[in-house]
């Protein structure tokens, strides 16, 4: 390449670095990383369809081949996803078209025997993640964990191994993006880790030990604490934050309990916890202390109406979540205090979204509850898909996107650019 053209090309790379760096202090029309653009099932959008079926206020609706609980990612006019071809053994990503949901390209990402698991999870249940340029996918090629990066045209740019991953429920870790790194969670039943990796050259930048050796499966969160950057997450007997930029621990709480599934959320000075294993909690933590902060920092807990593997959702100062057999509740941020709480279906895995004012809880049975995101209960409307639902939907550009058992749905029409 010559000196002009590489000048040209270096250019080019800058500019769509501050493209991003400023969509990025701005509202997102697109929903990038598992739970969107801020990582805690927050969309932007102002106007999100409220009702639809499964043939009334469908903009398309395509098969997807193979099983996975995945969740499907928007990027312009691009969608990706995983998913399983478990005859052949395959793990694959897919890349569609978000105007019509057909196949732009498909990738095998690799093939290998099929890990032991959960009945309930699947073999594609991270979620992809991308920042217009690159998406990056996690899959387990028994017995090692790999973390592939590809370009948005489906050519492999590298591919790392933070190691091998032991757990009788199977591998399910998406990958989180924060400034120039692709981080991961790599809690297991052996010796286990988080670690951060170069976006662009999959150089690894740092990795820190989680010590508690205990299977768990939260996607980190990045959250602002009074002008600094913290990077939380619960589970392994524990709930900890570690500076982003280089994995060292800021603060930790006891437990509450061994096994923790569902992501973090944080408003209003308070991180929100829900979960787990053997044991059931609901705590707020003030995440501004130093050190173990387990009898100084927990606000407040509750036991009651508690989400195992469903994320809640935070707004307007209270929390919103549905427990996995369908009660939902809403309690006051910085005091735990419950405003309401009320049975929506029978069973739920799928993490909720809240946007336009809107909170929306997907069961299993492949019925939406869209409620009114308040301290008073009002149901909106409930919208049935009859296929069962395991993802967490996605919203962009005036449109939701549903994953179910057999199809990708898009529902409603686009109403930004």
């Amino acid at each position: 390449m010559t000196r002009p053209r590489r000048l040209t090309f270096t250019m080019l790379i800058a500019l769509v670095a501050l493209a991003n760096a400023g969509r990025a202090g701005a509202a997102s029309v697109d929903w990038p990383a598992w739970r969107g653009p801020h990582g805690d099932g927050r969309s932007d959008e102002q106007k999100l369809p409220t009702r639809w079926s499964a043939t009334e206020n469908v903009h398309w609706k395509v098969p997807i081949p193979g099983k996975g609980h995945s969740s499907p990612i928007v990027c312009g006019d691009r969608i990706f996803l995983t998913t399983a071809l478990e005859a052949d053994q395959k793990r694959i990503l897919l890349c569609l078209n978000r105007l019509d949901g057909n196949v732009r390209w498909e990738r095998e990402v690799l093939r290998a025997p099929l890990e032991q698991r959960h009945e309930r999870n699947s073999y594609a249940s991270a979620t992809p993640a991308t920042d217009g340029i690159h998406v990056w996918v996690s899959f387990l090629q028994k017995p090692t964990i790999q973390l592939v990066c590809y370009d948005v045209d489906g050519n492999e740019v590298w591919r790392k191994s933070p190691g091998t991953f032991e757990s009788a429920h199977g591998f399910c870790s998406s990958p989180v993006l924060f400034d120039d790194l692709v981080i991961l969670n790599c809690d297991q039943d052996a010796k286990a880790w988080i670690v951060a990796y170069d976006k662009a050259t999959g150089k690894e930048r740092w990795r820190t030990d989680r010590p508690n050796r205990i299977r768990s499966y939260c996607t980190p969160l990045a959250i602002d604490v009074e002008g600094s950057k913290q990077l939380v997450m619960s589970g392994s007997k524990s709930v900890v934050s570690y500076a982003p930029q280089t994995g060292k621990p800021i603060w930790n709480i006891d437990g509450p309990t061994e096994q923790l599934v569902a992501s973090l959320v944080y408003e209003q000075g308070v991180v929100f916890v829900t979960g787990g294993y053997p044991d059931l909690h609901m705590l707020g933590i003030d995440p501004r202390g130093r050190g173990n902060v387990t009898d100084t920092h927990v606000l407040w807990r509750t036991h009651k109406g508690v989400s195992y593997v469903p994320s809640p959702v935070a707004h307007d100062g209270h929390f919103f979540v549905v427990s996995d057999n369908g009660i939902a509740s809403c309690l006051e941020a910085r005091t735990g205090q419950l405003k309401w709480k009320h049975r929506l279906g029978r069973r739920h895995s799928a993490s909720a979204v809240v946007g336009g004012g809107h909170v929306y809880f997907l069961s299993e049975e492949g019925e939406t509850f869209v409620v009114r995101a308040s301290t008073e209960f009002k149901l909106v409307a409930e919208n049935a898909l009859h296929e069962a639902c395991f993802a967490s939907p996605a919203a962009s550009r005036g449109q939701l996107f549903i994953r179910t058992d057999k199809h990708l749905y898009c529902i409603g029409k686009e109403t930004t650019r």
